[in-house]
């Protein structure tokens, strides 16, 4: 089956993926961005399952609280980056393409 992509776009296994560097850019921080949450719920998930089943061993209750920490820490770092990036492209230095 064919997939029809807009002129500015390449049709690819992925999809359409846009020949400008700031759409391609764009498209693959965005999946980037969603593949980061998805590692994050599953190492929240994990830690939540150790804590659940450390029978009040507190190393591995220390082991489990560090898994949703570090799950947690490294989402936020992945979001304000974005954030910031948006911020400092659009708001201050209005790179055309961002906005």
């Amino acid at each position: 089956m064919a997939v029809t992509c807009l002129p500015t776009e390449t049709p690819t296994e992925l999809g359409c993926i846009p020949n400008d560097p700031v759409g391609f850019v764009a498209k693959f921080y965005g999946i980037g961005l969603g593949l980061i949450g998805g590692v994050a719920v599953l190492f929240i998930i994990y830690g939540g399952y150790i804590i659940l089943s450390s029978q009040g061993n507190p190393q591995n209750l220390n082991r489990g609280k560090s898994y949703i920490m570090y799950a947690i820490i490294g989402l936020l770092l992945a979001i304000f980056g974005f954030v910031f990036v948006q911020i400092i492209a659009v708001d201050v230095l209005k790179i055309p393409g961002f906005s």
